[in-house]
């Protein structure tokens, strides 16, 4: 008696299924992995963004009512430059530093700036701005969280337009409000924080 030679595989049918669920779990998981990606990088970018604060706040101790006036982009680029978490390109004032934390890093869209800023009733230059611009929101409760430690005024920008979160260089100072400022945060790469610094 002779035995017949099958072979098993898959039909049409079968693969086609199977590669109908596989493209829809792609779809709907590509973005939550996003999500966690940016959160992730948030404490390392703020640690980075801290570090940077500091040295600026020691290197301006007895320089007078205006130390940051000629804060730019290129002190910051230079700060950032062996960073692996940030991506700078460009040199001096023309540097733009990507954050990472949503929109491209290109033509203006995720990236930080950094200017002089007055802050209550001081000179141009007595506080200086961190300005992150299209920010994801899964960066949005941590970062605003972490950066508003060393910052006297925190504006998040998203659902509402911008709104302040903290600022304790008035009277009374209004102390941060994490509840606020996690409901600003717009679904998306929409969001902008702004921390003036003193």
């Amino acid at each position: 008696m002779m035995m017949r030679n099958t072979q098993g595989g898959f039909s049409l049918v079968e693969v086609s299924i199977v590669t109908a669920i596989m493209i829809l779990l792609s779809i709907i998981g590509i973005p939550a992995i996003q999500g966690y990606v940016i959160e992730n990088k948030v404490p390392q970018l703020s640690g980075e963004l801290q570090r940077v604060i500091s040295r600026l706040k020691v290197s301006s101790i007895g320089l007078g009512a205006t130390p940051y006036a000629g804060l730019s982009n290129a002190v910051l680029a230079n700060a950032l430059r062996d960073s692996s978490i940030v991506a700078v390109t460009g040199q001096g004032t023309k540097a733009t530093i990507g954050h990472g934390l949503g929109g491209s890093g290109r033509n203006g869209e995720g990236v930080i700036q950094l200017t002089a800023q007055a802050l209550a009733s001081g000179p141009h230059g007595s506080a200086f701005e961190l300005v992150l611009n299209h920010v994801n929101h899964a960066a949005c409760p941590v970062l605003a969280s972490v950066l508003q430690r060393v910052a006297s005024v925190v504006t998040v920008s998203g659902q509402s337009g911008a709104v302040e979160v903290k600022n304790t260089s008035v009277e009374p100072p209004r102390y941060y409000q994490p509840l606020l400022a996690d409901a600003q945060c717009a679904r998306g790469d929409r969001n902008t924080f702004k921390f003036i610094i003193r």
